[in-house]
C-alpha cells in the first residue's frame, strides 16, 4: 500500500511539473574503517552506499519543490534492514543573497560545522535534516541556522531536536567564523529515571587568515580560536557542566592532495552529536587527503586520518567516498 501511495504521488508530481520536469539523482559510495586502540570512540568499519533521487521543479525561477527518497545500503547486510527516507522540500533563493529551505533536505553540501560539533556518520545515517534552514549573504559575510526535528514525544519516544548557527565576516584575507549548536534530549511521555531530559550547547569561534597567496595553493588557511560547552543531565549534573578549550586548524588543498591538521587542548567537552575524541583533553588529528578522482559530476576521495589522543595513544582510520551527481 505504501509503494502504490508512493507511485501515485510521483505521478501526481510530474502532472503537476509537466510545465518543468526537473531531477536531481546523488550515488555516495562509502567506506570508513576505524581502528581505534584508545577506546574513546567505537572501532567499527562501515562500508556501503546510499542513492537519493528527487524529482521537482522551479516556479518564478525563485522557488523550488523536490520530492524523492534516499536509501542507504550497507554491503553485507539485506536491503530492508535500512528503511528508505523521504526527502520532500520547499526552497527558496533570490540573487543569492537569501536563501531558505523547508520540510526534509538533504545536508550534504549545505551543512559544513566541525567535527567537534556534528560529527560526520550523520552524513551516512541521518542524510536529511527534517526542518528548516535559512541563510543570509552580504558582501563581507554570510549567516546561517537550522533546525533538526529528529522526534516527537510519545509515550515510548523522547522528544529530540538539534538546532544550529554558523557564520563568516571577511576583510580581506583575514576573517572571523562562527558556529553554535544545541541539542535537547528530552524524556518520554512517562516519566522515568532511565529517560532523563539532556542538553548539551557547543560554541567554536575562529579567527583566521587565508594562505593562498602565501602558499599557491587552491585553498589554504589557518585558524585558532576557542571551543566551549555546556552540558547538563537533569537530576544527575549539579547545574551545567562548563567546558573551554583552545582549538586550531591549519589546511592546505591543492588540485589531488589535500592536508588537514586540527589541534584542540583543555577540557573535554561532551556533545552528543561531535565526535567522541573532542571528549578527551588533548586531541591532535591530521587528515592526508587524496583526491583520486576530481571531474564535474563525480569526486573520489581517500582519508588518511591520525588520531594522538592525550598526547599517548595515536589511533589511525581511512575513509573512502565515491560521490556522483547529476540531474538538471
Amino acid at each position: 500500500m505504501r509503494v502504490c501511495l508512493l507511485i501515485l504521488l510521483l505521478l501526481a508530481a510530474n502532472g503537476v511539473f509537466a510545465q518543468k520536469f526537473e531531477y536531481d539523482v546523488t550515488f555516495h559510495g562509502l567506506g570508513d574503517n576505524r581502528e581505534f586502540q584508545s577506546q574513546v570512540a567505537n572501532s567499527q568499519t562501515i562500508l556501503g552506499e546510499r542513492t537519493s533521487f528527487a524529482v521537482g521543479t522551479t516556479l518564478d525561477e525563485n522557488h523550488q519543490i523536490r520530492v524523492g527518497l534516499s536509501h542507504l545500503f550497507e554491503f553485507g547486510s539485506n536491503i530492508e534492514e535500512q528503511k528508505p527516507i523521504l526527502t520532500a522540500y520547499y526552497h527558496y533563493a533570490n540573487d543569492e543573497q537569501k536563501e531558505f529551505y523547508f520540510g526534509s533536505f538533504p545536508r550534504m553540501d549545505l551543512i559544513d560545522f566541525p567535527l567537534a560539533l556534528i560529527t560526520d556518520t550523520l552524513l551516512y545515517y541521518r542524510p536529511n535534516i527534517q526542518g528548516f534552514y535559512g541563510r543570509y549573504n552580504w558582501d563581507w559575510g554570510h549567516q546561517n541556522g537550522f533546525v533538526d526535528w529528529t522526534s516527537r514525544q510519545t509515550d515510548t519516544r523522547r522528544e529530540t531536536f538539534m538546532a544550529g548557527f554558523s557564520g563568516e565576516i571577511r576583510h580581506a584575507n583575514f576573517f572571523f567564523q562562527n558556529y553554535i549548536t544545541l541539542f535537547h534530549f528530552a524524556g518520554t511521555a512517562i516519566h522515568g529515571a532511565e529517560s532523563r531530559v539532556s542538553d548539551d550547547l557547543g560554541m567554536i569561534f575562529f579567527v583566521g587568515s587565508d594562505l593562498d597567496q602565501l602558499l599557491s595553493l587552491q585553498k589554504s588557511y589557518v585558524r585558532a580560536g576557542i571551543f566551549s560547552s555546556k552540558y547538563r543531565e537533569r537530576g544527575l549534573t549539579d547545574g551545567y557542566v562548563d567546558s573551554n578549550s583552545f582549538m586550531a586548524q591549519l589546511y592546505g588543498e591543492s588540485k589531488y592532495f589535500a592536508l588537514r591538521s586540527t589541534l584542540n587542548v583543555g577540557d573535554g567537552h561532551n556533545i552528543m552529536n561531535g565526535d567522541r575524541f573532542y571528549d578527551v583533553d588533548s586531541y591532535w588529528r591530521t587528515d592526508v587527503i587524496w583526491k583520486f578522482i576530481n571531474s564535474r559530476y563525480v569526486e573520489g576521495r581517500f582519508n588518511l586520518s591520525f588520531h594522538l589522543v592525550d598526547g599517548g595513544t595515536l589511533d589511525q582510520s581511512q575513509q573512502l567516498a565515491i560521490i556522483y551527481k547529476f540531474g538538471n
